[in-house]
């Protein structure tokens, strides 16, 4: 009873209709406008039950952060929906917005809030430290800085045990690129086509969307290489992939003998024999693509490469800022699904559930290369809140198992939403692993070709209109990703798929009319 009535109250809301002017009014909960709201003939899936209620909204009104947004902000269109939610507070894996509605968040902040929105301990580790010392740099010592180190060290293998604290996933990849010159003395690095490793001057290079690329030179000495997708590539089928979920297409493969891995090695193999010096710095390749639709490559593929670029006298470098942390399920880190072991593993985004906080983790051979051509040195980088943030996110993950509740219900909701695949003609793909999913939009599936991007904005703006949120990837935008906190439960699940074949119903029927 106590849940119910927290969930049908109707708080007084705070809005300013204008600068300085405050106007209060009711707003109905997520809950309660369930029960009187439909989207055409169906009746919205029933929200599972929350027992947080947040607090009262209090701040600028809709319209007031519409004209401060278009006054001073980026003029770079990134926000989800014809209008964007306003959101207000968060509780482990549900976002609330400035009008009180209730949201179960299945993005977590683009692949970030690793343990969930405000997770009770690491809210009280931060508060402590707040109270504490807030920052001093590198040139001094402080304690949560070594306890952290030691902690996220024991969680690679040997020899990766020397460790760069930075701020951002892009700040982190941009110093694996100067490691990987600094050892090898060489310039030539490549990444995947698809590949997303940041949106900073020289990360660029590396990041192969076409939305991200410029007309301006930067990111000097960067070779794309053909993705080894095996859903939208070439070769590849029913065997390829490390995924409770296989592709449709069919493929002549053995499972333990993969020859869309070998055609796509050949591809690999043409790109250092063309497009790169005899002797490169290194090979970036995130363990799952994830601004790519989460993109697997076939099982094998990377170690293979990973041969390939060191008899080129190349470093491999794992970008972990997605795939990290347990959100696979079956391993700590991405590259560990694939039987490798990188020279350097770059991390960001659920290291610090949110905060910003990074690190590039590398062994003492590639560390001292870097020392003797640069006194790297970064301000912020290992902050005394981000690393007393950092060692309570560690312990959380160990504490309420999260690693392996993301094995348990990932796999749960790859094979509900895998369900969906064959129920919709417009379902092409369902991929992933852990709470890394993928679910990529066809106009059919003889054609393959990307569903267009406004029916796939309309079937985004359903879920949402029933509180769902999920993320967006892929060169045409054509691919809902799914990576909620790690938090998740099957329930919830059970609800977030409902939604979807909900909202994939309702775009049937407006195809049909």
């Amino acid at each position: 009873m106590t849940l119910i009535w927290r969930h049908l109250l109707r708080p007084l809301c705070l809005v300013t209709s204008a600068p300085r002017i405050l106007e209060m009014h009711p707003f109905l909960s997520r809950t309660s406008r369930t029960s009187v709201t439909k989207l055409s003939l169906h009746t919205k899936p029933r929200m599972p039950p929350c027992d947080f209620m947040p607090e009262r909204y209090q701040s600028l009104g809709y319209n007031r952060v519409l004209e401060i947004h278009k006054e001073h902000l980026s003029p770079v269109v990134t926000a989800y929906f014809q209008k964007p939610l306003l959101l207000h507070q968060g509780h482990m894996e549900w976002l609330f917005d400035a009008e009180g509605s209730r949201y179960l968040d299945f993005f977590s902040g683009i692949v970030t809030v690793s343990v969930g929105h405000c997770h009770p301990k690491v809210n009280a580790v931060a508060q402590k430290q707040l109270g504490r010392l807030w920052h001093t740099s590198t040139v001094f010592f402080h304690p949560p800085m070594h306890e952290y180190a030691e902690k996220l060290a024991a969680l690679l293998p040997e020899p990766l045990k020397v460790i760069f604290l930075v701020n951002s996933g892009s700040e982190a990849n941009e110093l694996a690129m100067l490691m990987a010159r600094a050892h090898s003395n060489n310039i030539d690095i490549i990444s995947f086509r698809g590949a997303y490793h940041g949106c900073s001057p020289y990360t660029l290079g590396l990041t192969n969307v076409g939305t991200y690329k410029m007309e301006l030179p930067g990111g000097t000495g960067c070779q794309p290489t053909m993705c080894p997708d095996v859903f939208r590539g070439p070769w590849g089928g029913s065997h390829c992939r490390d995924s409770p979920v296989q592709t449709i297409r069919k493929c002549s493969c053995a499972p333990d003998c993969c020859q869309a891995k070998d055609q796509y090695i050949e591809q690999f193999k043409d790109t250092l024999s063309t497009s790169v010096a005899k002797s490169i710095a290194g090979f970036f390749a995130e363990p799952i693509q994830g601004v790519n639709g989460v993109v697997q490559y076939p099982k094998g593929f990377l170690k293979e490469a990973f041969e390939l670029v060191r008899a080129r006298g190349g470093v491999c470098i794992a970008d972990e800022v997605q795939t990290g942390f347990g959100r696979l399920g079956s391993h700590f880190w991405g590259f560990q699904t694939h039987d490798v072991l990188p020279d350097i593993v770059t991390m960001a985004k659920g290291i610090g559930n949110g905060f910003p906080m990074a690190a590039v983790i590398t062994t003492p051979e590639i560390a001292k290369s870097l020392a003797k051509c640069l006194q790297h040195f970064n301000t912020f980088g290992g902050n005394p809140m981000a690393c007393a943030i950092g060692s309570a996110v560690l312990e959380v993950i160990k504490e309420e198992n999260l690693q392996e509740n993301s094995q348990e219900v990932g796999t749960y909701m790859l094979l509900k939403f895998a369900k969906l695949r064959d129920e919709f003609e417009i379902v092409g793909d369902v991929r992933g692993k852990g709470l890394m999913i993928g679910i990529e939009m066809v106009q059919d599936k003889i054609s393959c070709r990307p569903l267009p991007r406004e029916e796939v904005n309309q079937i985004h703006e359903d879920c949402k209109h029933m509180g769902l949120l999920v993320g967006r990837g892929s060169i045409f935008s054509q691919t809902f990703r799914i990576a909620p906190s790690m938090c998740i439960t099957k329930p919830e699940v059970d609800f977030a798929v409902e939604v979807f074949r909900s909202a994939l119903t309702q775009h049937m029927e407006r195809r049909a009319k």
